[in-house]
């Protein structure tokens, strides 16, 4: 299976899917224009991931900042990690937050979903 590398910008998470090292990261912020074309391939590897998962996957999400479009497709994400954390008991999600909102965002996924995870607040930049 191939692993999906996408390198961030402004508007772009980085993406870093690695089914052999069973990695799973998102990273910066998601404003991008089309979120269905940006986000669509990454729910189809999952899913094929979720055929063969990794004996134990980790999946560690920092997203600072993401609009209305790309909330849903984050969430969609989390549907999927569940899916797998589900069929394989060997899931570690960590979710780093700098605000309340992302916080409270990651609390409604989490209760939602039931996908365990550790939260983790961000230090503020000094």
């Amino acid at each position: 299976m191939e692993p999906i590398h996408i390198v961030g910008n402004k508007k772009m998470p980085s993406v870093n899917f690695d089914a052999e090292k069973g990695l799973i990261e998102l990273k910066g912020r998601s404003i991008v224009e089309n979120a269905p074309g940006f986000y669509e391939p990454l729910v189809e590897w999952l899913s094929k991931y979720e055929e063969s998962p990794a004996k134990e996957t980790t999946v560690n999400i920092h997203m600072e900042y993401f609009n209305t479009s790309s909330s849903k497709w984050i969430f969609t994400i989390a549907k999927k990690l569940k899916d797998i954390y589900d069929k394989t008991g060997n899931l570690t999600v960590k979710w780093w937050y700098d605000d309340e909102d992302i916080f409270e965002y990651i609390e409604i996924i989490q209760k939602v979903t039931k996908l365990p995870m550790e939260l983790i607040q961000n230090e503020p930049e000094e």
